[in-house]
C-alpha cells in the first residue's frame, strides 16, 4: 500500500501544488486584527480538506484569538496507534513589502522554488501531510489513527495553545505527536528533528527630551536615547559572544556527549553558511561552540529591528526624543521565559541611566522577506509522511 500511495502522490502532485497555491494566497496573518476574516477562511478551508479526506469529526474551536481546527479519524482501530499532528496556518507579515521580488501572497514559481508568505513556514509541510493523507486515503486508507491540531496563533507565541490543551485532553490523546513545523538539513541531506529551541520577544522603547532637539544645541547636555539604547544592546553580549543578562544561563540544559559529537559532524561546512546568508564571515556566537550547535543548540539574543530619529535620505541633526529597538532570544530545554523576563529587568535597572525613561515590552516577531518553499522537497516530504505513517503503524 505504501508504494501503491507513493505512486498517488506522484501522480496527483501537480494539483497538490495548486491546492497549495490557493492557500497561500489567502493572507492569514495572525498579528494584524483587519486579518480576523482571512484567518477564519484559512481555518475552514482547512476544515473542509479534513472532510473531504474522510474525517469521522472536524471542528473549528474558538480561542481567545484565532480560532483552532481539529479532526479525527479512528478507523484504524483500537490496536493500531493513535498520531496526533500539529500545525499551525497563520503567517508573518510580509513587511517590509520593498524587498519582496514578487507579490507575497501570490505564489510564484521560480525553477526550482514557489515564492510566497507561508509557503514554507509552514503552509508547504500541512500542506504535504493532507496531500499524504489523501494519498493513503485512495490506497487502502490510513495505517494509525489520526487527530489533527492546527492552530492559527504560532507566529504569535501561542498564547491560547496551553490554555485550548487543557481543556481539550481528551480530545487530543494520542499514542505519538508529531510536529510537522520544522526543516530539513539540506535537500538532499534527511533530518529528524528532536528539538526545536523556544523563543521570547521584546519591544524596548528609551524616552528623553519631550520632543527631538536640535544637537547643535542640546547634545551633551541632554541625553541621547539612541545613544543610551545602544550601549545597552552592546553590552547584552560579552567579548566571547555569551549573553551577559543575569542567570541568562541558570537553566540551560548542558548538550550531552552525544549532542555535541553530532555537532561536530560536518554536514554544513563553512561554506555552506557563507552561501546560504551571504554574509562576508561567520560570528555572532558563543565561542567553544560550531555553528550548527550555535544556530540549534544554544540560546542566542538577536536585535532584530531598531528605530529612532531622523532615518529618511539626507541628513537632520537631531537629538531623538525617544529610541526604540525589537529582539528575540530563542531559548532552549529548561529556560523558562518568565526567569528570562525578569532577567532582562534587572539588566536594564542596573544599567539604564536616571537620564532617561525607559519600558520593557513583549511584542512581535517579524520574518524575511521573499519566503520561499523549495518544491521537490515539498514533494519529497508528502512521500516522507506516507512511509512514516506506515512506519508508526508497524511501531518503527
Amino acid at each position: 500500500m505504501t508504494e501503491q500511495a507513493i505512486a498517488y502522490a506522484r501522480k496527483n502532485a501537480p494539483a497538490f501544488l495548486e491546492e497549495l497555491k490557493t492557500l497561500v494566497r489567502i493572507p492569514s496573518i495572525s498579528t494584524l486584527p483587519e486579518n480576523r476574516a482571512d484567518m477564519q477562511r484559512t481555518a475552514e478551508w482547512l476544515a473542509d480538506h479534513l472532510r473531504r479526506l474522510g474525517f469521522d469529526r472536524v471542528t473549528i474551536l474558538p480561542t481567545a484569538k484565532h480560532p483552532v481546527v481539529c479532526g479525527e479519524c479512528l478507523k484504524a482501530g483500537k490496536n493500531q496507534p493513535t498520531l496526533l499532528y500539529y500545525g499551525h496556518y497563520d503567517v508573518q507579515p510580509p513587511d517590509p513589502l520593498n524587498l519582496w521580488k514578487t507579490p507575497p501572497f501570490e505564489p510564484t514559481i521560480v525553477g526550482d522554488n514557489m515564492f510566497g508568505r507561508g509557503a514554507s513556514d509552514m503552509k508547504g509541510q500541512m500542506v504535504a501531510f493532507l496531500e499524504a493523507l489523501e494519498s493513503l486515503a485512495h490506497s487502502g486508507g490510513f495505517p494509525v489513527n489520526l487527530k489533527v491540531l492546527l492552530e492559527g496563533e504560532e507566529e504569535i507565541g501561542s498564547p491560547s495553545l496551553r490554555g485550548f490543551i487543557e481543556q481539550h485532553k481528551e480530545m487530543l490523546a494520542c499514542t505519538y505527536c508529531l510536529n510537522g513545523d520544522g526543516g530539513i538539513q539540506a535537500p538532499d541531506i534527511p533530518s529528524i528533528t528532536y528539538t526545536l529551541r523556544g523563543m521570547t520577544y521584546f519591544e524596548i522603547r528609551v524616552h528623553g527630551p519631550a520632543g527631538d532637539l536640535h544637537s547643535g544645541e542640546f547634545g551633551g547636555a541632554v541625553e541621547n536615547p539612541a545613544n543610551v539604547l545602544c550601549r545597552l544592546i552592546a553590552g547584552m553580549h560579552d567579548a566571547q559572544g555569551r549573553i551577559t543578562l543575569p542567570g541568562f544561563y541558570d537553566q540551560v540544559r548542558p548538550l550531552s556527549k552525544q549532542e555535541r559529537a553530532e555537532g561536530q559532524r560536518p554536514l554544513r561546512g563553512d561554506d555552506w553558511w557563507l552561501e546560504h546568508t551571504g554574509a562576508p564571515a561567520l560570528g555572532g556566537g558563543e565561542m567553544g561552540y560550531t555553528p550548527l550547535e550555535r544556530s540549534t543548540a544554544r540560546p542566542t539574543l538577536d536585535v532584530n529591528g531598531l528605530l529612532s530619529g531622523f532615518t529618511g535620505e539626507g541628513s537632520k541633526t537631531v537629538l531623538p526624543a525617544t529610541a526604540m529597538a525589537k529582539f528575540s532570544m530563542r531559548l532552549v530545554p529548561d529556560q523558562d521565559p518568565e526567569q528570562i523576563l525578569r532577567s532582562l529587568g534587572r539588566y536594564l535597572e542596573k544599567h539604564m541611566p536616571p537620564t532617561v525613561t525607559w519600558e520593557g515590552l513583549p511584542d512581535d516577531n517579524l520574518h524575511a522577506p521573499n519566503e520561499k518553499l523549495h518544491l521537490p522537497s515539498f514533494q519529497r516530504g508528502v512521500e516522507v509522511f506516507i512511509r512514516y505513517l506506515h512506519m508508526a503503524a508497524a511501531g518503527g
